[in-house]
């Protein structure tokens, strides 16, 4: 295995995600304020990068699960294992708070979902019966920015000469966390696991449109999930796709 280590912090005070404030964190018996699973996800991807460079950027299937919290000041020792070509991230304390598997690329589905009925416009407050299977979201046109690029590079200390050019996943994975935000107001949420399939690089500049459907919603131990997938189209093919889980209500 090799390894580095990383301190993890919390760029996300001021979200409409209170999970990302001490009071709102306490409240459910954590130690307080979450640091966003994307950022986790960040330092994950670099050991691939490392490895496979400015290619596995446009070729590549991983599935991050984010096992425990992560807090402001964690210290984060980022294992890769050459038996697994997996990542794992672990804390001060030995717990295993995240991991990566690596998957092949597999060909999307005919049938994406898209066509289905769209989410009449507006934020609704997120609850069980306002997630409704096969929605699809309206369509988000935007260009991706050298600025916003290295906003995301930043706070996770990713210094890569690649991303002046290469869009981070970071700040990918964190678009998903906006375009679930822009359908619903989800004031405490938890982002546990997504799977992200890249099929070419998208590059600074590039134009996009981002398309979504919620593809599953279900209750496990009082909690309330929702599923869905999302796809970036640039040059009217999909670039990147992810398919995104997260808690929407937490058990009290």
């Amino acid at each position: 295995m090799t390894a580095y280590q990383v301190v993890a912090r919390n760029f996300s005070t001021s979200s409409e995600n209170r999970m990302h404030s001490d009071e709102m964190a306490s409240r459910y018996g954590l130690r307080g304020a979450l640091v966003p699973g994307v950022a986790i996800y960040g330092h994950l991807v670099k050991p691939f990068v490392d490895r496979f460079g400015a290619s596995w950027l446009g070729d590549s299937c991983l599935e991050v699960k984010l096992i425990k919290p992560s807090y402001h000041g964690d210290q984060l020792n980022i294992e890769w294992s050459d038996a697994t070509q997996g990542v794992t991230a672990t804390n001060q304390r030995g717990e295993l708070v995240a991991m990566i598997a690596s998957h092949g690329t597999s060909e999307l589905p005919e049938d994406l979902g898209l066509e289905g009925e769209v989410k009449v416009p507006g934020r609704p407050e997120i609850a069980w019966d306002n997630v409704c299977v096969g929605e699809v979201f309206s369509p988000r046109a935007l260009k991706l920015s050298g600025q916003e690029n290295k906003r995301y590079s930043d706070e996770i200390g990713d210094e890569d000469a690649l991303y002046q050019t290469h869009i981070h996943p970071h700040y990918l994975l964190s678009l998903a966390n906006e375009a679930l935000m822009q359908e619903y107001i989800m004031p405490a949420w938890i982002h546990v696991k997504s799977k992200i399939t890249h099929r070419s690089a998208l590059r600074v500049g590039n134009e996009v449109l981002m398309r979504s459907v919620v593809t599953d919603r279900w209750e496990r131990k009082g909690h309330q999930f929702i599923a869905f997938h999302l796809t970036f189209w640039h040059n009217e093919r999909v670039a990147v796709d992810i398919e995104h889980h997260a808690i929407f209500r937490i058990a009290e």
